[in-house]
């Protein structure tokens, strides 16, 4: 699976709970409806694009065995809760193991863009990853949901359970944390004599 694909229920371990295999429907709703939105959401949360496939299902495995308990209508938000405990997990170990991760294999090119264009969009992408590594998972959270995943503040609030005020303050301290950061390495460019 890779960034926009959908995970199939076949995808998922033998671990799924009987109950849940016996009345695969739901499982296989969410699965169907959620996964490209599961894979982003772990990426942006810290987790290596080289293991989101693993977090993913590790999500899903954490939604069949507590279907009865997700509530209908509130799917998006046990599911990106999840993907919040998994990716600080990840995040965690990665920090203890202090390895030096590689990037994912590069994509097949899209016919339309030039290899100028893909390696923008590569530096582009790469730079706001690091950025996205320095933010506390709190602030990189709301990040994500409104600038990245185009959420409202009332979406956010209600996905994460959080109070209104709670989220627009996390987003303005995540905007001033991202707006440091571009500055910093703006001058870090102006510094080293390279084009901004």
């Amino acid at each position: 699976m890779s960034r926009g694909e959908a995970l199939t229920l076949a995808e998922l371990p033998a671990a799924v709970p009987a109950e849940s295999r016996a009345a695969p429907g739901r499982l296989a709703e969410l699965v169907t409806q959620h996964s490209a939105f599961v894979w982003r959401s772990l990426v942006r949360l810290g987790v290596p694009r080289a293991d989101a496939e693993d977090a993913v299902q590790q999500v899903f495995l954490v939604a069949a065995r507590r279907l009865g308990d997700i509530e209908a209508g509130r799917e998006p938000a046990f599911l990106f809760s999840t993907a919040l405990r998994i990716a600080s997990r990840a995040r965690r170990t990665q920090q203890r193991r202090r390895e030096v991760l590689e990037d994912e294999p590069r994509e097949r090119a899209d016919p339309a863009p030039g290899p100028e264009e893909m390696m923008d969009r590569a530096r582009a992408r790469a730079t706001l990853d690091a950025i996205l590594d320095t933010m506390p998972l709190d602030l990189r959270a709301v990040f994500v949901l409104f600038e990245l995943e185009q959420m409202t503040t009332g979406a956010i609030a209600a996905l994460l359970e959080l109070p209104a005020g709670t989220v627009a303050s996390r987003l303005h301290r995540a905007r001033e944390h991202f707006q440091a950061a571009v500055r910093r390495l703006e001058a870090r460019g102006h510094h080293r004599g390279e084009s901004p």
